[in-house]
């Protein structure tokens, strides 16, 4: 008889569902409500800095030394579902604790970029007195034609970052719902149910 293990803290928990609705709510209010859509990314970036944290001072299976694989780590796993006997892990496998890193990286990436657009476009937010990324010639400072133009340019640059952040992260989400899907299917568990209640079967 397997042993159900306490592995995922409820602050792990309270982070991955907050991150979904929230994410959920940014995309989809991004045309439409502006400010629903700045305020859910400013949320989303507070999460990401106290996820950081709690991966450094959390509990054993939220810390990045505990789901942070090296290449070897990786290989084996890859080669354990390839033979059909991958290795089972309380907390994340190495290629679930990949997509972790992947979608910190993404959400960090997303959310700065956000805040420079709103800085550019609104002349608000957090980074709106930063130092601007200047685009053209300053020769042409005092020309408000080209003036113009680059205000655009950055406009336009700050805007693809962000909507090419967004689309990749997409992916991730779909490249994580099929791992989640596949992952319960080998080790016979559910990952979406442990991920609601703390807990995990121990093979």
């Amino acid at each position: 008889m397997s042993e159900k293990v306490y592995v995922w803290d409820k602050f792990v928990r309270s982070f991955h569902w907050s991150l979904v609705a929230l994410f959920a709510i940014s995309y989809v209010s991004a045309e439409e409500i502006e400010w629903l859509h700045v305020y859910s990314g400013y949320t989303i970036a507070g999460l990401v800095v106290l996820r950081l944290i709690w991966g450094v001072i959390g509990t054993r299976h939220a810390r990045f030394t505990d789901f942070v694989p090296s290449v070897s780590v990786t290989k084996a796993y890859i080669s354990g579902i390839r033979s059909g006997k991958p290795k089972h892990y309380l907390g994340h496998n190495p290629l679930g604790g990949l997509m972790v890193v992947a979608f910190l990286v993404m959400l960090a990436l997303i959310t700065l970029s956000g805040m420079k657009l709103y800085a550019v476009t609104e002349g608000k937010g957090p980074l709106a007195a930063a130092p601007q990324i200047h685009l053209i010639s300053p020769a042409y400072a005092d020309d408000d034609d080209h003036e113009g133009r680059g205000e655009g340019e950055g406009d336009e640059f700050w805007k693809d970052i962000h909507e090419l952040a967004v689309n990749l992260m997409v992916l991730l989400i779909l490249l994580h719902v099929a791992g989640v899907v596949i992952s319960s299917r080998i080790h016979n568990e559910s990952l979406v149910k442990s991920m609601l209640d703390g807990y995990k079967e121990k093979h």
